[in-house]
């Protein structure tokens, strides 16, 4: 397994597969427009799985399918297929909005599909509304039931932001436990440059917990060495959640995370400004063996620790300015998968 400059391994491969999103969350894509990748750079599924096996070559055993919405890409369960008969991957796992994945539950799990994530920020229609511009929380809360049947060990994920949705927590983590699911709540993050991001409207982890305590009392904090996001808690009747606090303690430290967006760009960091082409090499020919070499040369020299570094500054503001975004799609975190 490569390390890098943090000895930390290259691990787990976020895999968008669209950039595209039917929803519009304040927090990710709230613009009514986008520069979407053109259709002919998307990766093919063929070539999606070529790369996932020079990926496994070098040690990544967690894949996660993410978008925009992943269950907007045609054809999903063939990619997945192709991927779950991979022996090198131990985890194969998919975030989605929720919308489409009532009627996609099955046929995801048919194809071998581990693991689900569905992202759940509000139980309240008209609060879903103007989070989201639509009116899809029936679709959502249906695709929550189908996927809990099918998917041991769902989670559902919940961005909290001050004075919008922090007044939830308590009632998402009664549902997340009447559906036989795990709930993680986020903070908010400054990634991207079109959500108005400013520290006003992040609900810290701290300040999750003591809302919490005050509600059901003492919490623990579950022991256990992960390189997962979150840090999972227990409530006094053993219910178990998570809390991701990215913004606030970031867990750079143990990140062992890269994100291969649909059109072939590898990131090393949610937060960073470049990305190594893979898409161009690949097409043009290269061998497996000279993808692996490109690969675990730019892992090797990775002393990525964006959301440290974000953490440092004094004058904090959304991290990419919106006019940029618009000339480089690429720069907003729902083409690069989140």
């Amino acid at each position: 397994m490569v390390s890098d400059l943090f000895q930390r391994p290259l691990a787990n491969l976020r895999l968008s597969v669209t950039d595209r999103c039917n929803l519009r969350c304040q927090y990710c894509m709230p613009e009514k427009d986008y520069v979407w990748l053109p259709k002919e750079d998307l990766l093919h599924f063929e070539e999606i799985s070529r790369l996932v096996d020079v990926f496994v070559g070098v040690g990544v055993t967690k894949v996660r399918l993410t978008g925009g919405e992943p269950l907007l890409r045609r054809d999903l369960p063939d990619l997945i297929r192709m991927l779950a008969s991979k022996p090198g991957i131990k985890d194969l796992a998919l975030t989605t909005n929720g919308v489409l994945l009532a009627e996609q539950a099955q046929a995801l799990h048919a194809a071998g599909l581990h693991r689900v994530t569905v992202s759940l920020d509000t139980l309240q229609p008209e609060r879903f509304e103007a989070l989201t511009r639509s009116r899809a929380l029936p679709q959502v809360l249906a695709g929550i039931a189908e996927a809990s049947r099918l998917f041991p060990g769902l989670k559902l994920d919940a961005v909290v932001l001050r004075g919008v949705n922090d007044d939830e927590l308590v009632p998402l983590i009664e549902y997340a436990r009447d559906s036989g699911a795990e709930l993680r709540f986020i903070e908010y993050m400054d990634v991207g440059g079109a959500t108005q991001w400013s520290t006003t409207h992040v609900v810290s982890r701290q300040e999750m917990l003591e809302t919490l305590q005050r509600h059901y009392g003492a919490i623990e904090q579950v022991a256990e060495q992960s390189s997962a996001p979150a840090d999972r808690y227990r409530l006094p009747d053993g219910t178990i959640f998570g809390i991701i606090s990215s913004t606030t303690e970031p867990f750079c430290r143990s990140c062992d995370r890269s994100r291969l967006t649909a059109d072939g760009l590898w990131y090393l960091c949610l937060y960073a400004a470049q990305g190594t082409d893979l898409r161009g090499p690949l097409r043009a020919g290269a061998s497996a063996e000279e993808l692996r070499d490109l690969i675990v040369s730019r892992w090797k020299v990775r002393d990525d620790r964006g959301a440290e570094v974000r953490l440092a500054l004094r004058n904090r503001s959304s991290l990419i300015p919106l006019g940029s975004l618009k000339a480089d799609p690429h720069l907003e975190m729902h083409t690069r998968g989140g």
